[in-house]
């Protein structure tokens, strides 16, 4: 299910749930900005899901609408979970989904975050 871009936000969406505690996630960093937790279906040897604490459907709504503190925390949070598996030397790739045509599944903001080895071309063809 592709998520449009402009589409309201869903609170109950599969990442609102695990903020809430409702869903448990295999969590690697969490702070007052951002959650970061292991991908239940990896596409690399390290797949890390960093999502922000605010209801946000994308990086529009979140640049447009979220603090500076929230933006500042969340690309800090994507950083040090970077940082702290080792990544940051090696190389990594970030990736984000923004809606129906970038094939983003999921309604709420998130970066995955790949590593581990070499990670192919960045589209397929």
């Amino acid at each position: 299910m592709a998520v449009d871009p402009v589409a309201p936000y869903d609170s109950e969406n599969i990442f609102a749930k695990i903020l809430r505690g409702e869903i448990p996630a295999n969590t690697v960093y969490e702070d007052d900005h951002a959650l970061a937790f292991h991908d239940i279906n990896p596409q690399a040897d390290v797949h890390i899901l960093v999502i922000p604490r605010g209801a946000y459907v994308s990086w529009d709504d979140f640049s447009a609408n979220a603090s500076a503190d929230e933006i500042a925390g969340f690309v800090r949070a994507v950083g040090h979970v970077a940082r702290d598996k080792g990544l940051v030397v090696r190389g990594y790739r970030l990736l984000s989904n923004i809606g129906r045509n970038g094939g983003q599944e999921v309604p709420h903001l998130h970066v995955h975050l790949f590593g581990g080895g070499p990670l192919g071309p960045m589209l397929a063809r």
